[in-house]
């Protein structure tokens, strides 16, 4: 493993989404992504009391015994909906599983939609009557930041602010609750493997609870620890095949804390920001040039989504 190194400069920016004017905000947040495709932001408006009682409920959920939790098993879709056991999943080119469980939560569509096909209807545990309701509302309010966050990437990339509305209408985005179970003190190894996301950009809250590291341009580690409530922002493949990899979607993984913390559960909720699934996937006209060949050839947002999800096992190939 290489060194950590720990110079001020190797650190990400912590973002404000309502100190900073417009152009600031987007310039910052498009260089922060250049350089490590991750950003830290603050200030992003999201219901703290919502927050918290989600992060109860998840807990409730995983507490739940395992016979119960397998009865909303999402292997039947794909792991798109519901629950996914500890250790089914695994990184692409990984040798190991992933040291973890997750509920998956996407879009509620409305009856006969064209897009139905491609997203199957959301299952919720009866156990956990509040639930609903409150990913629900969780839902919407990361639809909504990521929204604005993806209106400054479009300024960034100097399109209009409001580029991504179409491509994002009723898009495949998925709400995961993750749960990494307590390990022994003597446990090697990590909970979850060095990848990419498959998405556009995903947002992240939880991270304060240490083991997220980046691998940087220089393939060093660096610890990806925010300030309390504040979410950590990445550039997801799709994203980078839409810029011509000028936005480089970054590998990253979570490490087994120290040994006196490996006893304490890890809890995070990601919110992966989808193109809609008929959207094309091919490189904005403005990033590609001589001197950047388009890298990667066209493909539907659905069928990036089968492939990949074919790559870490949640789909039978």
């Amino acid at each position: 493993m290489n060194k950590v190194p720990h110079r001020e400069t190797d650190q990400l920016p912590i973002l404000s989404m309502t100190g900073m004017a417009e152009g600031d905000f987007a310039g910052a947040l498009g260089e922060s992504f250049q350089r490590f495709g991750f950003a830290m932001v603050r200030d992003h408006g999201m219901d703290e009391a919502l927050v918290d009682q989600c992060w109860a409920l998840s807990r409730r959920f995983f507490d739940l015994p395992l016979e119960v939790k397998q009865r909303y098993d999402a292997a039947s879709n794909g792991g798109q909906r519901g629950y996914t056991a500890f250790g089914r999943e695994i990184a692409k080119g990984a040798n190991e599983n992933d040291l973890k469980e997750f509920w998956h939560i996407g879009r509620d569509l409305p009856a006969g939609d064209a897009l139905g096909h491609a997203m199957p209807a959301n299952i919720w545990p009866e156990e956990i009557p509040e639930f609903r309701p409150a990913f629900t509302r969780l839902y919407a309010g990361f639809d909504r930041i990521g929204r604005r966050l993806l209106s400054a990437i479009a300024l960034h990339l100097g399109l209009d602010s409001g580029w991504f509305e179409g491509p994002v209408r009723n898009g495949n985005s998925i709400l995961r609750l993750l749960h990494y179970p307590p390990v022994s003190p003597a446990a090697a190894g990590i909970r979850a493997a060095a990848h990419e996301d498959i998405n556009l950009i995903t947002l992240l809250l939880g991270a304060e609870e240490g083991g997220l590291e980046l691998r940087d341009r220089a393939g060093n580690w660096l610890p990806v620890v925010p300030p309390r409530g504040a979410l950590v922002i990445n550039v997801g493949d799709m994203l980078q095949r839409l810029t011509n990899h000028r936005l480089p979607s970054t590998s990253h993984r979570v490490v087994n804390p120290p040994p006196d913390r490996r006893g304490v559960s890890r809890y995070s909720m990601p919110f992966f920001l989808h193109l809609r699934p008929d959207f094309l996937i091919e490189p904005l006209a403005q990033c590609v040039d001589e001197a950047h060949p388009r890298r990667d050839p066209p493909i539907t947002a659905h069928d990036y989504l089968m492939e990949r999800l074919r790559d870490i096992g949640l789909v039978k190939a």
